[in-house]
C-alpha cells in the first residue's frame, strides 16, 4: 500500500510540473497546450560546429599591387594641406594629363627600381616621384645650371657622392648609380634637419645651407619654422607643393578623373657586370638590342664604348640577360674591336686619338705607354668602334648634333672658338643673351669652352639672313684696311672679330673671320 501510495505521489507530481509548462506556453503563445497536440522536432545545431561566417576580402600589401604606380599611392605619407600652392599645381597636373602619360612612358623602364630601393630604405614614398618633377624622368635631362640625368646632380654634388664624370661616362645620368647617389644625398639632408622630410626635400632642390639659414632667421624673429613659413627662392618654394600636389593626383586619380598609364609592377631591369670596356653596339648585338635601345638604358656612356677604366655595368631588359651573357661567353668575353696603327711621320697621340675617336689616356692604356712619346713606324693597338659614331643617335655628339640642328627663330650661324673666347665675348661679339647662347649649344654659361669647338648662334636681328660668315686668307700686301673696304666692314669690326690689337701685324697666310652683309659687300 505504501508502495503504491509512493507511485501515485510521484506521479502527481511530475503531472504538476508539466501542466505547469504547457500553462506557461499557453500564456506566452495563445496556442493549445503542447501536451494536447503533437510537436514536431526541430533539428538542433551541435555546440561543437560553427557557423560559416562570410569570407572577408583580403587586402593586398603594396609589393603585390599590378600597377607600380599603386604600389606608391598606398605608401605616400607626406602631409596634403589645403593651402594655394597645392591646388596651384594640382590644377595645373589635371590640366595637363599629357604630362604624365609622357613621364609614365619614360619611367616605365626605370620607376620599379626606383620604388624598390626607395622602400628599402623605408624613405616616403613620394621620393620615388621626385625624377618626375626634377627632370620629367628624360634620362638625358641637361638643364643650364649644369644639372643632368633623373635626379639633376650639378658636377660638385655627383662628385660628393660618389658619381664619376669624364670623357667616356657621366655618373649623373647612370639611373642606377645616380639613384643610390640621390638616396644617399636625402638621407643625409633629412638627418641634417632632425626627420624633417620637408626640409630635405627643400634642401635638395637649393641646397642644405640656404634651408639651413632661412630656419634660423626664422627662429631669430620667432616666427614658425616649417617649410610653408620659410622665405626660399621662388623654385624652392614651389618644388615641395609641387612633389606633393603630383602625389596627391596620382593617389586619387579616380577621383580627378586623371588617367595614369599603368607601370607593371615587377622587376624590368636587371644590371650586368662584363667587367671589360665594351662597344655599345657589340654589347646592343649581343643582347639582342638596338643600340639606342641599349643607349636610352645606360644614358651614362657618352660616346660607343663603357668607359676604359670603369665603370662597365650596363642595365638590361630582364629577358635579354641570360642571351648577353651567353653570347658574350661565346665569342671569348671579347668587348671591343681592335686595329693596329703603324705611327707615321707627323703623328702625335693626340691626332691618333682624335682621328679614333677615343682618348690619349686610352691609346695609352691600350699600349702600355707612360708618355705620350711615340716614335714612326711603331705599332699602337687602337680601340675602335664597330660603327661610325654617327649611328650612336643617342651618344653625346650626337644629341649636341640634334640639338644644335633644331630650327630656331632667325638666322642660324657658326662660331668657331678661339683663343681667350668665352659665352660672354662671343654673346657680346653677336649681342646675344650669353645664357641663350648656352642653351642653343647644350650647354651652361659656366662650362668651359675648347679651342675649335663649333657654336651655333641664332641671330633674330633683320638683317641677319644677309649676313654670312666667311674665313679670309690674307695675300701679299693685305692690310686691315684694304681688307676692310673690300668687304665693306670697318676695321674696329675685324680686330673684335678676331680678337686682333688695332695695330697688329697681320702676314700672307694667316686666316681671318669676317661677318658680311652680303647686300652690301663687293668683295671678290
Amino acid at each position: 500500500m505504501k508502495y503504491r501510495f509512493v507511485i501515485l505521489s510521484t506521479l502527481l507530481l511530475s503531472g504538476c510540473q508539466l501542466t505547469g509548462d504547457a500553462q506557461n506556453t499557453d500564456i506566452a503563445t495563445k496556442k493549445t497546450p503542447v501536451a494536447a497536440t503533437p510537436v514536431k522536432a526541430t533539428p538542433t545545431v551541435s555546440a561543437t560546429k560553427k557557423q560559416p561566417t562570410p569570407a572577408t576580402p583580403t587586402v593586398l600589401s603594396p609589393q603585390m599591387q599590378e600597377d607600380v604606380w599603386q604600389r606608391i599611392s598606398m605608401q605616400l605619407s607626406l602631409p596634403v594641406p589645403n593651402n594655394s600652392a597645392i591646388r596651384q599645381y594640382r590644377n595645373w597636373y589635371l590640366k595637363y594629363p599629357n604630362h604624365i602619360a609622357t613621364v609614365a612612358e619614360r619611367a616605365t623602364p626605370f620607376l620599379h627600381l626606383i620604388v624598390e630601393k626607395v622602400e628599402a630604405r623605408n624613405m616616403p614614398l613620394e621620393i620615388a616621384l621626385l625624377p618626375i618633377v626634377e627632370s620629367s624622368f628624360d634620362q638625358f635631362a641637361y638643364s643650364h645650371g649644369r644639372a643632368a640625368g633623373l635626379w639633376q646632380f650639378v658636377p660638385a654634388t655627383g662628385e660628393r657622392f660618389g658619381l664619376e664624370q669624364n670623357w667616356w661616362y657621366d655618373g649623373r645620368r647612370d639611373v642606377a648609380k645616380a639613384t643610390d647617389a640621390a638616396l644617399d644625398y636625402l638621407e643625409y639632408l633629412n638627418g641634417m634637419f632632425d626627420g624633417n622630410w620637408l626640409h630635405a626635400i627643400a634642401a635638395y632642390n637649393s641646397g642644405e645651407g640656404r634651408v639651413a639659414r632661412a630656419i634660423r632667421n626664422n627662429e631669430k624673429r620667432g616666427k614658425p619654422t616649417d617649410f610653408w613659413h620659410l622665405d626660399l627662392p621662388k623654385e624652392t618654394s614651389s618644388y615641395v607643393p609641387k612633389l606633393i600636389a603630383l602625389g596627391d593626383v596620382i593617389r586619387h586619380k579616380d577621383k580627378y578623373g586623371l588617367e595614369v598609364p599603368a607601370i607593371a609592377n615587377k622587376p624590368a631591369l636587371a644590371l650586368v657586370e662584363p667587367n671589360i670596356q665594351m662597344d655599345l653596339a657589340l654589347a646592343a648585338n649581343y643582347a639582342g638590342l638596338s643600340v639606342s635601345e641599349l643607349q636610352s638604358l645606360n644614358p651614362a656612356y657618352n660616346h660607343w664604348a663603357t668607359a676604359p677604366a670603369g665603370p662597365t655595368h650596363l642595365l638590361l631588359p630582364i629577358d635579354k640577360v641570360d642571351r648577353f651573357n651567353t653570347e658574350l661567353a661565346k665569342n671569348n668575353n671579347q668587348g671591343l674591336r681592335v686595329e693596329r696603327y703603324y705611327v707615321q711621320s707627323g703623328d702625335s697621340l693626340s691626332e691618333i686619338a682624335a682621328h679614333y675617336n677615343t682618348t690619349v689616356k686610352v691609346l695609352q692604356r691600350a699600349n702600355q705607354l707612360s708618355t705620350t712619346r711615340i716614335r714612326v713606324g711603331q705599332p699602337l693597338m687602337i680601340p675602335v668602334s664597330l660603327k661610325d659614331e654617327s649611328q650612336y643617335t643617342l651618344s653625346a655628339p650626337q644629341r649636341l648634333a640634334a640639338l644644335q640642328a633644331a630650327e630656331r627663330d632667325g638666322y642660324k650661324r657658326t662660331h668657331t672658338v678661339r683663343k681667350g673666347d668665352s659665352f660672354w665675348t662671343i654673346a657680346r661679339r653677336y649681342d646675344v643673351d650669353y645664357r641663350q647662347l648656352a642653351k642653343w649649344n647644350g650647354m651652361s654659361p659656366r662650362d668651359t669652352l675648347s679651342i675649335g669647338q663649333k657654336l651655333v648662334v641664332w641671330d633674330k636681328n633683320d638683317n641677319a639672313k644677309r649676313v654670312r660668315t666667311i674665313t679670309y686668307q690674307i695675300r701679299q700686301g693685305d692690310s686691315l684696311s684694304s681688307i676692310a673696304q673690300r668687304y665693306n666692314v670697318s676695321v674696329s669690326d675685324l680686330v673684335k672679330w678676331n680678337q686682333l690689337r688695332k695695330n697688329a701685324y697681320i702676314q700672307p697666310g694667316q686666316r681671318l673671320t669676317l661677318h658680311i652683309d652680303i647686300s652690301r659687300s663687293s668683295g671678290s
